[in-house]
């Protein structure tokens, strides 16, 4: 059975613009300078900054008397009430699985937070299963969350599965290099940067959601196909190189390094287990 897996932060969830929208939220509510927001962004290098560093600094910086747990729960609430799916990102899923596909998410990062973006957002009846790297102690790029998420998501990680499976996302180190070792093919979400990594590649490269999707349904692995192999050796690019390196990209730099349960009709309760988050904040 075709399985297409996915990333949630900055993949199926714009987690870069909830981030923002916060922090805008936040200068505003104690009257700090609105120029500080480029700040914020830099100190959160795209959500894989520990929250109680981003925090912890920021209080620092304004003199603030509210606890580290204040900030903490400030955060979560506003960042959530900014967070959504977007109607483009729906309508995606909603044409992989009318055309055969098994969904699943393999998100790093805590369970409860991550969790509660899934719900929030409406993407829990859209998938078959999730795994978040807290309550499954394990951490992309490991090859056995992809292989717990294929079993959450009711296909059995046996024999052939990774022929017939994909992964989308958009952090080089944890998404694509966790299907490069497990054995999947991989879309890579660019979002206009250059890819930086030298020790492997994507097996395609997308500027977005609904066009990685798009790949992936018109890839010769799709359901009723009579051939089923891979639209390009692992390991090499079924798309022009030059898609790797958009025009409009920035000069090329690494960025910041790092980085579930299931749906309660499959699992009735999501563990929640003990240790650091790993990956991104959220």
């Amino acid at each position: 059975m075709p399985l297409l897996l996915f990333d949630l932060d900055n993949t199926l969830l714009p987690r870069d613009a909830a981030y923002l929208a916060w922090a805008q939220d936040f200068l505003d509510e104690h009257r700090l300078p609105t120029g500080d927001l480029s700040w914020f962004a830099t100190i959160d290098g795209g959500g894989y900054v520990p929250r109680s560093t981003v925090l912890g600094a920021a209080k620092r910086r304004y003199g603030l008397d509210h606890s580290l747990d204040f900030l903490l729960a400030h955060y979560r609430r506003g960042v959530n009430s900014h967070i959504h799916c977007p109607a483009s990102h729906i309508e995606a899923l909603r044409s992989a699985r009318a055309a055969g596909w098994t969904l699943g998410i393999v998100s790093n990062g805590g369970t409860g937070p991550q969790l509660e973006k899934i719900r929030r957002t409406g993407l829990e009846p859209l998938v078959d299963g999730w795994v978040i790297s807290e309550e499954a102690r394990c951490v992309k790029p490991d090859p056995k969350i992809f292989e717990i998420a294929a079993k959450r998501c009711g296909v059995p990680p046996v024999h052939d599965w990774t022929s017939h499976t994909w992964m989308v996302g958009d952090y080089g180190p944890a998404d694509i290099a966790g299907a490069e070792v497990t054995g999947l093919r991989s879309v890579w979400l660019h979002h206009g940067r250059p890819w930086a990594e030298g020790g492997y590649r994507p097996t395609l490269s997308a500027a977005g959601l609904p066009e990685a999707v798009g790949l992936v349904l018109s890839s010769r692995n799709a359901p009723g196909s009579q051939v089923r192999q891979r639209p390009a050796g692992r390991g090499k690019l079924a798309v022009a190189a030059s898609s790797l390196v958009p025009r409009a990209a920035v000069a090329e730099e690494r960025f910041a390094r790092g980085g579930g349960g299931a749906p309660p009709r499959r699992y009735a309760a999501v563990a929640r287990l003990g240790g650091p988050a790993d990956g991104k904040a959220g």
